[in-house]
C-alpha cells in the first residue's frame, strides 16, 4: 500500500467517511498542501501532544483537570451522566446547565461484549458516594443500550442518598407531529405535563 493508499484509508475511517469521500478528501488535502495539508497536519500534531482525558470526568482538554471541572462557578452537588464526550459537548452548547460531568465511554451491550468493567461506571459511583452529591443527571442517549445502561445506573446508584433524574424525552421543539415516529409520539404521551 502507498502512502495515497494508505491516507485514503486512514480517512475512511472517519465517522461519515466512506471510501469514495475519504478518495475527495484526500484529492482536496493534496491539492491545497500549503493552505490545508500541512497546516492540518501541524494541528493533529499538536493536539496528539497537547490534549488529555480529565481523569475527574473524561472529558477532553488541554489540562487536567479539564476547564469544566476546574471552573469553581459550577455546581458541585450535580454530576451529569453521558455516554461520549461528544455528548457532553452537546449539553455544553446549550448553555443550560451548569454542573459537572461524568463520562461513561459507552454504553453496555451484552452483544458487543461491552459490560461495566469496560465503561467508567465505577469511578462515577466513587464520585457519587464521596462527594456533595445531590444529584445524578442521566444524561444516556434514547436508545435500546442507552435505556440499558440508565437502569443499570438507577440500580448501582438506588442505595445513595442523592437525587437520580432522566432527561426527558418527546416532542422537539418546532416538531410536526406528522413527522415523529411513533416512538416518539409514545414517550411524549406517557410524559405529559399539566398546561
Amino acid at each position: 500500500m502507498n502512502d495515497l493508499e494508505q491516507l485514503i484509508a486512514l480517512l475512511a475511517k472517519l465517522p461519515g467517511l466512506g471510501p469514495r469521500s475519504a478518495r475527495r478528501a484526500a484529492l482536496h488535502l493534496l491539492k491545497k498542501r500549503d493552505s490545508l495539508l500541512y497546516p492540518l497536519l501541524q494541528s493533529l500534531m499538536a493536539t496528539a501532544e497537547s490534549i488529555q482525558a480529565c481523569t475527574q470526568c473524561g472529558n477532553w482538554d488541554v489540562q487536567n483537570p479539564c476547564h469544566i471541572c476546574a471552573d469553581a462557578r459550577r455546581n458541585p452537588a450535580q454530576i451529569c451522566v453521558v455516554e461520549e464526550v461528544a455528548d457532553l459537548w452537546a449539553i455544553e452548547r446549550a448553555h443550560s446547565y451548569r454542573g459537572l460531568y461524568h463520562v461513561l465511554g459507552g454504553t453496555l451491550s451484552a452483544l458487543d461484549g461491552i459490560g461495566p468493567d469496560a465503561l467508567s461506571i465505577d469511578p462515577l459511583l466513587q464520585r457519587a458516594a464521596n462527594n456533595n452529591i445531590q444529584e445524578v443527571i442521566l444524561a444516556t442517549n434514547a436508545t435500546v443500550q442507552g435505556q440499558t445502561t440508565a437502569h443499570y445506573l438507577t440500580d448501582r446508584l438506588q442505595g445513595l442518598p442523592l437525587k437520580i433524574s432522566r432527561l426527558a424525552y418527546g416532542l422537539p421543539m418546532g416538531g410536526e407531529l406528522d413527522y415523529l415516529d411513533e416512538g416518539t409520539l409514545t414517550t411524549a404521551l406517557a410524559a405529559r405535563q399539566p398546561f
